[in-house]
């Protein structure tokens, strides 16, 4: 018997969910529901990302608390994973208190063993993407994805990941089958090649009202990348489920579209390495569905819905 711990990304709740989250979602769970059958031993997991300044602003305009706005979004996830007949083990939300548990321990972790530091940040940030992006990256006022991006300069706290270049580039090396496809490890490489620079791991709470506080520094939430990213030991219930960590970490597949691939091959091995634990098994990258040859997603507004689709055709045709 083998043992698979296979997620999907946690969902973010700036708008209902699209044919893209549907389809992750599917997928995942075909090769859950195959493991099964085959007798191994498997964790599905799933949920919704909740905090940031997209869910702050999307609160906003329905003159709403993000609590509110979070609890109503969530529904229609839930939703979405029943109406096609997912069957995760777990949903996970970020707004729960185990969760801050989990991403204040890896915080400490990361204190105690000084790869966390307080300085300043100067730099563009894409608010749609809840990314900080070089300057050598942004075209015409807009960031790899086409979003819009605005210049940030505020006190933050700054993750050591320039620290972890080398370390990252040799774990690929002798694990090649940590990213696939084999295409989307190569974009792995050259972006670690490129040069990493510390990463910003914090926003003021002017900058961004909501979101987890940095332990012992309420002036700071934590940036919403860390955050999330930790969902996948806070389902096994780190720090203190140890016996669910050991069975199921790091046998892990993270299933995640290709947009999201730096934060999952980059920043979050290197976290992991951080605070002494075993990177993923695998991350694998699929592509965007694209609607007249534009990608889909909840921002640009040409989003197809997956619950009226089953509702038309059904869930297996769907």
């Amino acid at each position: 018997m083998k043992t698979h711990y296979i997620t999907t990304p946690i969902y973010y709740l700036n708008d209902k969910p699209h044919i893209g989250h549907a389809y992750t979602t599917i997928a995942s769970d075909m090769m859950a529901r195959f493991w099964r059958l085959r007798g191994d031993n498997v964790l599905f997991s799933t949920g919704s990302d909740e905090h940031g300044i997209k869910i702050y602003r999307s609160a906003q305009k329905e003159n709403t608390s993000p609590v509110d706005y979070t609890n109503k979004m969530v529904a229609f996830f839930q939703e979405m994973g029943v109406r096609v007949l997912a069957t995760p083990d777990e949903f996970i939300r970020t707004s729960s208190h185990h969760h801050h548990q989990s991403v204040h321990h890896l915080w400490n972790v990361l204190r105690e063993k000084n790869e966390i530091y307080l300085d300043t940040y100067a730099g563009w940030y894409c608010a749609r993407d809840e990314a900080y992006y070089e300057a050598k990256e942004i075209e015409n006022g807009l960031a790899p994805s086409g979003a819009p991006v605005e210049w940030v300069e505020e006190p933050c706290y700054f993750f050591k990941l320039s620290k972890w270049q080398e370390p990252l580039l040799k774990f690929y090396k002798t694990h090649p089958e940590s990213v696939g496809p084999s295409h989307r490890l190569n974009e792995v490489k050259r972006f670690i090649e490129g040069g990493l620079r510390d990463l910003a791991v914090s926003r003021t709470r002017e900058a961004c009202p909501w979101g987890i506080p940095v332990p012992g520094d309420d002036r700071h939430v934590i940036y919403v990348w860390l955050d999330a990213l930790t969902n996948y030991l806070s389902v096994l219930g780190y720090p203190h489920n140890s016996e669910k960590i050991k069975t199921f970490w790091p046998h892990s597949l993270h299933v995640v579209g290709k947009d999201i691939l730096r934060f999952h091959s980059v920043y979050w091995p290197a976290f992991l390495m951080a605070a002494e634990l075993p990177p993923p098994k695998k991350v694998y990258a699929h592509g965007w569905w694209t609607k007249e040859g534009q990608k889909i997603s909840k921002s640009t507004g040409n989003t197809i819905d997956p619950l009226k689709l089953v509702t038309t055709y059904g869930a297996d045709a769907v």
